[in-house]
């Protein structure tokens, strides 16, 4: 591109950035993270095993069949991550209406052989939800997370694009098209498959990319009370829900032996007995069944059993080492859809760590979200991974400053801190 052409890009206001090397500090934290997680998964996870085989009556899981099933899982999240760091966000964009059409449709499937057909080789209810389609020895895949990453991409490009147009707060071309695509979500994940933490987590994204659009400060606090209110009537028509929430208010004074303030207590026991530097790796006892979903929700208070608070400090340390990342990319970014996207990725990442951590040391009702990267389970991993390399693909198209008041980029040689390394190409994504 000649600097004639460059120029005249500039003056029609289409941007154009140098792409330059991604921010390899989303990699590492990711990483980090993943490798701690599989760390967690080696120790307990022969206890894991036990308390299966024990309750079941078999011996189908072997001491390093958690373990195994979490490195599958984490290669494939590696991979995802790849292919969404690779392949050109602009592709995604465009095909962004067909992953919501078909994140629902899966929804919409799962509704249909697992609540009305009952078909259990194809979909896997527990506890009297069906959320997952079963894979066979492969074991599951969430629909859910599937429909949230369609939304975060479709979601980032019409929010942007409103907000270029000066119609970020429109109630009939912004607000109500959003509210109703959120709404039918919500219908799948909350109602109908009773999954209420991947419903708060959802909301979470999506609020996160709104705000950042350009959302007025009035109009969002009436669209939090609005979702407030629905939130309230979502916990009242669900007993379990109920349950939740008066176990939580209760406190340290519950005298119940429900599931969930059992849960809530020996997690706390667990964190309480790891101390300051914890009792060691494979030396958990609340691992060997008296704390339930060990390796899956509870993960955070074994890990606190297992590494103490110190280890809970580094760990709580690389996770915002990793958000605030993904805040500066979203900062240093200067085409809107751009940001938004980023932001959401924050949004979705930060309100899985804060659920869940905010469960098990007692300030929030337990939520059953798993912690991210770093429960046994691959489709929140898988998807969550491709959302932060969609965050690292976008970070080569940064700019040094930040919250730019024009529409023009600053020019390469004036980021000497960041430009060393700049291809000669340019890339715009329009």
């Amino acid at each position: 591109m000649t600097p004639r052409r460059l120029a005249s890009k500039r003056s029609t206001g289409t941007q154009v950035v140098r792409r330059h090397k991604p921010d390899y500090q989303i990699l590492l934290f990711m990483g980090l993270l993943m490798l701690l997680g599989l760390v967690v998964m080696y120790a307990i996870g022969p206890q894991r095993a036990n308390v299966l085989n024990n309750v079941y009556g078999t011996d189908y899981y072997g001491s390093t069949y958690f373990f195994v099933k979490q490195t599958i899982s984490l290669f494939l999240a590696l991979v995802t991550f790849a292919i969404a760091a690779s392949l050109p966000y602009t592709f995604l964009q465009k095909h962004a209406g067909k992953l919501v059409v078909a994140g629902l449709g899966a929804c919409a499937l799962l509704v249909l052989f697992g609540n009305l057909l009952h078909v259990d080789a194809i979909a896997q209810c527990s506890l009297g939800a069906c959320r997952w389609f079963s894979l066979g020895p492969l074991g599951s895949i969430q629909p859910a997370e599937f429909l949230k990453f369609g939304l975060l991409i479709f979601t980032a490009g019409f929010l942007g694009t409103r907000a270029q147009q000066g119609l970020i707060n429109d109630i009939k071309q912004t607000l109500i098209p959003l509210g109703v695509l959120t709404a039918t979500s919500l219908l799948f994940i909350i109602v109908i498959q009773k999954d209420m933490g991947t419903g708060i987590t959802l909301v979470s994204m999506l609020a996160a990319m709104i705000v950042v659009a350009g959302l007025r400060l009035r109009t969002g606090l009436l669209i939090t009370g609005i979702m407030l209110v629905v939130g309230v009537g979502l916990i009242l028509m669900a007993p379990h829900r109920i349950d939740r929430v008066t176990t939580f208010f209760s406190g340290d004074n519950t005298s119940d032996n429900s599931a969930n303030g059992y849960q809530i207590d020996h997690a706390k026991m667990a964190i309480g007995t790891g101390g300051l530097t914890g009792v060691g790796i494979g030396n958990s006892v609340e691992a060997t069944g008296y704390l339930p979903e060990a390796i899956n929700d509870s993960v955070f208070a074994i890990m606190g059993e297992t590494f103490g608070f110190v280890g809970l400090i580094a760990i709580l340390a690389l996770f915002t080492a990793l958000l605030l990342r993904l805040l500066r990319v979203s900062d240093h970014l200067v085409d809107i859809r751009l940001k938004v996207l980023v932001a959401g990725v924050f949004g979705w990442l930060g309100s899985h760590v804060i659920l869940n951590v905010g469960a098990m040391i007692g300030i929030f009702p337990l939520t059953g979200i798993t912690l991210p990267l770093l429960s046994f389970g691959g489709t929140s991993m898988v998807f969550i991974a491709a959302a932060l390399g969609l965050a690292f693909q976008l970070s080569r198209y940064t700019v040094f400053g930040s919250k730019l008041r024009s529409n023009e980029y600053e020019d390469s040689q004036r980021r000497r801190g960041v430009g060393r390394s700049r291809n000669a190409g340019r890339r715009r994504f329009a």
